[in-house]
Formats: C-alpha cells, sequence, structure tokens
C-alpha cells in the first residue's frame, strides 16, 4: 500500500510523542493502589495516649447505644432509604429486629427499607466494635495551640514514647502520623524542632523504627518552597537516622486561596505536589481556615459552601491521575447534649430530650455533609470527636449499599457484552463508565461497606476487582 508519509517524519514525530507520553504517564501514574482510610481523626498531642483510640473507640460505641439503641431510630434521625415506613412501636420494632436476625433475606424481600436500614446499623456498630479509628493524626496545630517552647518540647517527647508504647501494645490505628506547625516565617523554628524531637525521640525508642503508614501533615501551605523545605527536612532526618531514603511521606492541607491559584492565576497544586520530590501521598482540605481566608463570615463557614465546592473541584481537578489521595474537612457542630448527669442529680426527662434533639440535630448535619463530600468524589474526611464516628460510617456506608443492587446490574451486563456499549434500564453505559462502576467497587470494598461477598453477583472475581483496571478485565477474560 502505497503512503504519503516518509519514514523519517514518522520516526521524528513518534519520538517525540514517546517523550511526551512518558512525561505524562510519569506525572500521572493513575490512582493509588494503596488502601485509603475513611477519615482522619485528630486530636492534640498534650493528650495523646497509646490506648486513645481505644478509649474513642469505646466512646462511640456508647454513644450510639445511648441515642440510636436500635436501628430503627438511626435511620429515622438520619433519614435513610425508606426511613417513613419503618414502624414506631417498640413492640413492632423488635418482632421486626428478631426477624431480620433470623433471616434477613427473607425480610429483605417483603421490607427493603427494613433490610437496608438494619444492614447499616449493624455494620456501623460492628466497625464500632472492633475498627473504628483507621487514622490518628497527633496533633501540635490548631488542636494543640500556642504553648512556650518548654512545653512544646516536653509535648512532642512524650506523644513520641506514646506512639512507642502503642506499637509495642499493637494499640495504633492502621494509619498514623503528626501535625506539625505551618513552616510560615513565624512558626517556622517551631515546627522544625518538634518534627525533629519527634521523630528522634520515637526512633530511639523502637530502635529505629516507625509505625507503619507513618505521615508528616504540613498545615496551611502557601507556596511551593514550604512543601520543599519539608521534603529537605526529611531528606536530612533520614540520612541522620537511618531510615531507608524517601520512607518519610507527607500529606499537606489545602486551606488559603493561594494554594488553589497562584499570583499568576495559575493552579496552585501541581508545584505544591512536585516540590514534595514524590514523598507527598495526599492533599487534605481546609474548610475553615479556607473559608475564614475567603472573606466568609462565621455564621455561613460550613462544610457546603459554594466556596468549597471550588476548591474541591480545583484539587480534583488539578491532582487527578497523580496518585496524590483527597481528603475534606470537618464538621464543626459536635453531638454532644448541653446537660451531663452527676453521682446525685440524674438527668430530668426535660434535659434528655433536649440532649437528643441537640445530638439529632448534629448527627444529620454531618450525616449531610459526608454525603456531600461522597458525591463530590471526596472518600475521606476529618473527624474532630468520638460522636461523629458511628455518623462517619453510616453514611459511607448508606452512600454505597443504596446504589449496590443496580450497580452490580450494570456492571455485570456491561462485562457480559464485553466491552461492547449496553443500555440497561434508561441508563447507557460506555467503558468509561465501566470503570466507574469498578472504581465504585474497589472504594466500597477497601472501605468496609460492600462485603466480598456481595461483589459476587457483579460476575466478577474478587482478584479481578482488584486489578483496578476494567480494560484488563476484559483482556484477561479475551485470552
Amino acid at each position: 500500500m502505497k503512503l504519503s508519509l516518509d519514514p523519517t517524519t514518522v520516526e521524528l514525530v513518534s519520538a517525540q510523542l514517546k517523550t511526551a507520553n512518558n512525561h505524562f504517564n510519569r506525572a500521572h501514574p493513575g490512582e493509588s493502589t494503596d488502601r485509603q482510610p475513611v477519615h482522619t481523626v485528630y486530636g492534640g498531642a498534650h493528650i495523646f495516649r497509646a490506648g486513645t483510640s481505644e478509649k474513642m473507640a469505646a466512646s462511640a460505641l456508647k454513644h450510639l447505644k445511648v441515642y440510636a439503641p436500635n436501628f430503627v431510630v438511626f435511620a429515622k434521625v438520619l433519614e435513610l432509604y425508606g426511613h417513613e415506613n419503618l414502624p414506631e412501636k417498640d413492640d413492632d420494632i423488635s418482632a421486626l429486629a428478631d426477624q431480620l436476625n433470623t433471616d434477613p433475606e427473607a425480610v429483605n424481600k417483603k421490607n427493603k427499607a427494613a433490610f437496608f436500614a438494619y444492614t447499616v446499623y449493624q455494620r456501623v456498630f460492628n466497625k464500632l466494635r472492633y475498627a473504628p479509628i483507621e487514622d490518628f493524626r497527633i496533633d501540635f496545630e490548631d488542636g494543640f495551640g500556642y504553648r512556650p517552647d518548654e512545653e512544646e518540647d516536653q509535648y512532642a517527647i512524650g506523644a513520641a514514647e506514646e506512639v512507642a508504647k502503642g506499637m509495642t501494645g499493637n494499640s495504633l490505628p492502621p494509619f498514623i502520623g503528626i501535625r506539625i506547625k505551618p513552616l510560615t516565617e513565624e512558626l517556622k523554628t517551631r515546627a522544625i524542632r518538634t518534627l525533629d524531637l519527634f521523630i528522634t525521640t520515637l526512633l530511639n525508642k523502637t530502635k529505629g523504627e516507625l509505625p507503619k503508614n507513618f505521615v508528616v501533615t504540613l498545615p496551611k501551605v502557601t507556596v511551593p518552597e514550604q512543601v520543599n523545605a519539608l521534603a529537605q527536612l526529611f531528606d536530612s532526618l533520614e540520612a541522620k537516622t537511618g531510615l531507608s531514603s524517601g520512607f518519610l511521606k507527607m500529606e499537606i492541607m489545602i486551606e488559603t486561596p493561594q494554594s488553589i491559584l497562584d499570583s499568576n492565576g495559575n493552579s496552585g497544586l501541581p508545584a505544591l505536589v512536585n516540590a514534595a520530590d514524590g514523598r507527598c501521598v495526599a492533599a487534605h482540605f481546609g474548610v475553615y481556615d479556607y473559608t475564614a481566608y475567603s472573606n466568609i463570615t462565621a455564621a455561613y463557614q460550613s462544610m457546603t459552601h459554594p466556596v468549597c465546592d471550588f476548591a474541591r473541584h480545583m484539587m480534583q481537578v488539578a491532582l487527578a491521575g497523580t496518585g496524590i489521595r483527597l481528603s475534606d474537612g470537618a464538621t464543626n457542630i459536635m453531638p454532644i447534649g448541653p446537660h451531663h448527669p452527676h453521682d446525685k442529680q440524674p438527668l430530668t426527662v426535660s434535659q434528655k430530650e433536649e440532649n437528643h434533639n441537640v445530638v439529632y440535630h448534629a448527627w444529620k448535619l454531618n450525616y449531610n455533609n459526608i454525603r456531600h463530600s461522597l458525591k463530590h468524589g471526596y472518600y475521606q474526611g476529618w473527624d474532630l470527636h468520638p460522636a461523629q464516628l458511628p455518623i462517619r460510617y453510616a453514611a459511607v456506608y448508606s452512600f454505597f449499599l443504596e446504589g449496590l443492587p443496580a450497580a452490580s446490574h450494570r456492571l455485570k451486563s456491561f462485562m457480559e457484552k464485553a466491552a461492547q456499549a449496553t443500555l440497561v434500564g434508561d441508563v447507557f453505559d460506555d467503558a468509561a463508565t465501566g470503570q466507574a462502576l469498578l472504581n465504585y467497587f474497589l472504594h466500597g470494598i477497601s472501605y468496609g461497606a460492600i462485603t466480598e461477598e456481595e461483589t459476587k453477583a457483579t460476575g466478577l472475581t474478587l482478584e479481578e476487582i482488584r486489578s483496578r483496571s476494567f480494560t484488563k478485565i476484559l483482556q484477561g477474560r479475551q485470552l
């Protein structure tokens, strides 16, 4: 066949493309295959102990039992799917619970709302019993405050010693780290000293080991030089302490408009990540600092403010495909009642009622905020108090379980058509949607919302799902 383009021209253009494509692929390796925690719980360094996570777990479970003693109460407060059709009377609730305990699938065929609420509640309950804290950040910033240098020195050493105890006693969560103060001109010296004290002390106590999935959080980042400075400090710490090169990782907090758009009007995020020299694993959005810097008054600062959505979308676009995990902020309204019982003075009926109203209001607000994050593709967020943990998992589990039957059917149908576009109901799927459906199951499994047994309805094996690539699955089935 006669061609018009000479081989020399084709070879030259091909070489240029190879260089550009390889550069792009290095900068955009795709979504990280590492597990992402569903949340980050933070607490001041001055109160951190080796058993803090265990105490928070017990507190969260107690809170759930007090304010939601059964799945119906929980569903009605959060307005879960079909909540309006659930029984009101205690006897009817008990009878329904007995049926669900005995034969949940039989109930599911007749009362999907009850089955759904029961499933969400049970999974939340079990999560709080066994592993409620996934990520903990020992805080030397907002949750710690500004203290004399001598005092912060002692707490940096003390927190490191407690982490060492937690490593020995296996009481730490799967992810843990510290948040230092920002590397601003006013606070850089203090931040660096705390970092050095904590890591040096911990390594001395553990004979050179850090916890698995250890990370340093850098708040209020404004310029790439702050990120690069932390990377340089990591280089030096590794060289001095014997840690392997590249072991120390960071996450940056996006809390200022300058980190979203630089002085030239360009996205500031790629430069921040590049300045980390491969050490940045996550970018966390700080809602309240960001809204304050954006001149939003206190009364209107919220997780769902439009300026926050703008920042979230900028983060998504700028960091898509880079492997940098995204995390949202926290709801700052705590589900804590105003009245507390005393030994000789129990709460009155009206006081109990007021406590419940306050807690339920905060629960629903937190639930809505987390669902908002999930809809916007943010699968991790911050929690500030154990009482928020039941709602964290309720929001995540309900989000994934609501769409499970339809997603299973769509993915199974699409796979059966072997990458040919197919129409299921009124939703038309193409290859991109196939990958999106696969991502849905990847996230759902990772966060404990979807069980391995439930993935069987897709027609895919667990190994296929964990390949993380819709294209690879198709290629494997065509062999």
